[in-house]
């Protein structure tokens, strides 16, 4: 099969390359259109494995900026429920096929797919993206994908709304007041803790320490709380291109990566290097200080602002994490020295972020301040004393000690 390869770029959509496959093996190759090529302002999608060149690339698997677009594990579940109630026609075998059953109008970052030059791009959606107001109803449809009770109504109200960034918790696309798009993450009937107030309490801690967070609320709905985030891959109705850092660093699967790799990324392919080296560091020392342990490259992101240039992201999905469940959660490595944890580990790798040792404690300061205030910013946002209770150990731990030592 061709695929044709789009990419929206400053509100224009541009024919980008061709992706083949073929249904026997996983195996792909891609080759960029002579007509991107000719262009000035002409830039690789992917500037670690596809780099802006004539003739094909070839992969024994579909690059990671492609499946970047395509669904999380929880949009996988919903894609293979749908087959199986007959809601979705095309079974999926490859990862492409999971990214062209997503809607077009909410798929994650700027690329689009279609297999002719007059034909729609995959999926064409009715458009129809859920208010704000809908969160009931969405809950309720989610609720029944864990229960197993799931309509074929429900999956065509979940699977139109795209592609969110990568996550197993059930979530949605929103549509907000102001005609953003939003990510609504669901609560799920298992959960021993609320997972919401949990994240949006980090992101507000987040902020207070100086990190430049995406937008986010929290939405009690029926007396479950859902965290609601706004997209960051849209400016109005135009689309910027996305790629995550673990597509950046052409990181294989399995791998961890670092966050000293990740400053070297950086370092190559950075709109305002500096900035984000800092930016990186001081989410980093966050990290560890507010026991964001689900701290896994597609956990990253960047945006281009300049043609081939990718600044990082606000900061998503930072999720606290109490002690009791700490030990089996992804975390990505200090440096390359994977053994090297802690705060000391954190501060002898500084200059790795152009950050000299005055300036590197000053932003650890500044962050412990943001995390002792955990319990203040947890009352202004009217979180339940028992909700902050199931959060004591993630902010109040002996890691906090050493980084008060060090400073």
């Amino acid at each position: 099969m061709s695929i044709e390869v789009h990419i929206e770029w400053q509100g224009t959509t541009h024919l980008v390359g061709r992706l083949h496959t073929t249904s026997r093996s996983t195996a792909v190759s891609f080759e960029y259109a002579t007509e991107w090529l000719a262009r000035a302002d002409a830039f690789a999608i992917d500037p670690t494995v596809l780099p802006l060149q004539r003739g094909a690339h070839h992969s024994a698997f579909l690059w990671g900026v492609m499946q970047d677009c395509g669904p999380d594990r929880w949009g996988r579940v919903l894609i293979e429920r749908a087959v199986r109630k007959q809601v979705l026609e095309r079974k999926p075998y490859q990862d492409i096929d999971y990214v062209l059953a997503l809607d077009d109008a909410t798929r994650i970052g700027a690329l689009r797919f279609r297999t002719s030059e007059t034909g729609p791009f995959f999926a064409a959606g009715a458009g129809k993206i859920p208010p704000l107001v809908k969160l009931a109803a969405l809950l309720n449809a989610t609720d029944a994908v864990h229960s197993e009770t799931e309509t074929a109504a429900d999956l065509r109200y979940l699977l139109g709304q795209g592609s969110p960034l990568g996550g197993a918790r059930p979530k949605s696309v929103v549509l907000l007041s102001n005609v953003r798009l939003g990510i609504a993450k669901f609560p799920k009937p298992d959960d021993v803790r609320d997972i919401a107030a949990g994240e949006i309490l980090a992101l507000t801690l987040a902020r207070k320490a100086g990190i430049c967070v995406a937008e986010h609320r929290l939405v009690a709905v029926g007396g479950r709380n859902v965290s609601v985030i706004t997209r960051f891959d849209r400016a109005g109705s135009q689309r910027i291109p996305f790629i995550s850092a673990h597509s950046l660093l052409g990181v294989s699967a399995g791998e961890s990566g670092a966050y000293t790799l990740l400053a070297d990324g950086i370092r190559q392919c950075g709109h305002d290097i500096t900035r984000d080296l800092y930016e990186l560091w001081r989410r980093l020392v966050f990290s560890l200080l507010a026991s964001n342990c689900d701290d896994h490259l597609r956990n990253h992101a960047f945006l281009m602002r300049e043609p081939g240039r990718w600044a990082l992201s606000p900061a998503y999905d930072l999720n606290p994490v109490p002690e009791i469940d700490r030990s089996q959660m992804p975390k990505t490595p200090i440096s390359e020295d994977y053994d090297a944890s802690g705060i000391a580990a954190t501060l002898a790798v500084a200059q790795r972020f152009a950050l000299k040792q005055p300036q590197a404690k000053t932003i650890l300061r500044e962050v412990i301040a943001a995390i002792d205030s955990w319990r203040a910013a947890g009352r202004q946002l009217r979180l339940k004393a028992a909700t902050l209770d199931s959060y004591s150990t993630a902010f109040d731990h002996p890691l906090l000690d050493e980084a008060r030592k060090l400073v």
